[in-house]
């Protein structure tokens, strides 16, 4: 008969390695949406801030291209901050209380 910490040590050691996957998940997805933003910023802001482009950015395209940027990533970075805190009110919600034990 094996003791039980023996037998808890694979389990343990499973769910360390799961637990490292799914933060090596999470880390790609996290790289490869950050990649896809900052394409899409960089799409959107130069179709709008360079209409005809040349060889050189003129001072008038280099700000506009500056400012879009700046809110193109404020408003990514607010939506972000609003869907945590909704994903983490959902889940607390979700939990059960502690009155209805």
């Amino acid at each position: 008969r094996r003791p039980v910490a023996s037998a808890n040590a694979p389990l343990a050691e499973v769910a360390a390695r799961l637990q490292q996957f799914k933060s090596s998940i999470h880390n790609e997805l996290a790289l490869q949406n950050a990649q896809e933003l900052m394409n899409k910023v960089n799409e959107k802001c130069f179709a709008k801030c360079v209409p005809k482009p040349g060889s050189s950015l003129s001072s008038s395209e280099e700000k506009c291209l500056s400012q879009c940027m700046d809110r193109y990533l404020e408003a990514f970075d607010m939506i972000s901050r609003t869907y945590f805190t909704r994903i983490k009110k959902e889940r607390l919600d979700a939990q059960p209380s502690s009155d209805s034990l």
